[in-house]
């Protein structure tokens, strides 16, 4: 008796520990790939392209070319940030500071969405991780494309 009982209470044990990670919202395991701290002082980020290297379809439009020179104001915030494109999976970006450091944040309406959506609330003094709760919730599409490039 004690050795089935012993036994269940193992199986229970491991069945519930297998099945843990299903015990997550979808929304949680949706949350594509962020930093959750700013990079260490002596790692070098790679660098933010500037307008000079944005050309042809990359800088057809002004809040293409702004989004590029706002995201190089705040590269250790947009680091912590993840990218609702979901380029972490298709290109192997580990957050929205990826996009920014070569040519995929001018052509992705939802990085460039995410990137003036950052900057706004960093510059009314937002935390990385407050900013992040933000794009999570989704609060990046208010972001009007049209009218970004006057975000300063």
């Amino acid at each position: 008796m004690r050795t089935r009982v012993f036994a269940s209470a193992v199986l229970f044990l491991m069945v519930t520990l297998v099945s843990a990670p299903w015990l997550q919202s979808e929304d949680e395991a949706d949350v594509p790939h962020f930093n959750a701290t700013p990079p260490v002082d002596s790692k070098k980020l790679p660098a933010i392209l500037t307008k000079d290297q944005l050309w042809g379809d990359n800088a057809q439009m002004p809040y293409q070319i702004h989004a590029y020179e706002l995201a190089a104001k705040i590269p250790k915030v947009i680091y912590q940030q993840p990218c609702y494109c979901h380029c972490d999976r298709s290109m192997g970006h580990n957050s929205l500071h990826s996009c920014f450091s070569g040519t995929h944040g001018a052509q992705c309406g939802t990085c460039m969405q995410e990137l003036y959506y950052t900057y706004t609330m960093y510059k009314r003094g937002k935390t990385a991780k407050q900013i992040r709760a933000g794009i999570i919730k989704g609060e990046w599409r208010q972001i009007d494309l049209n009218t970004a490039a006057s975000i300063n």
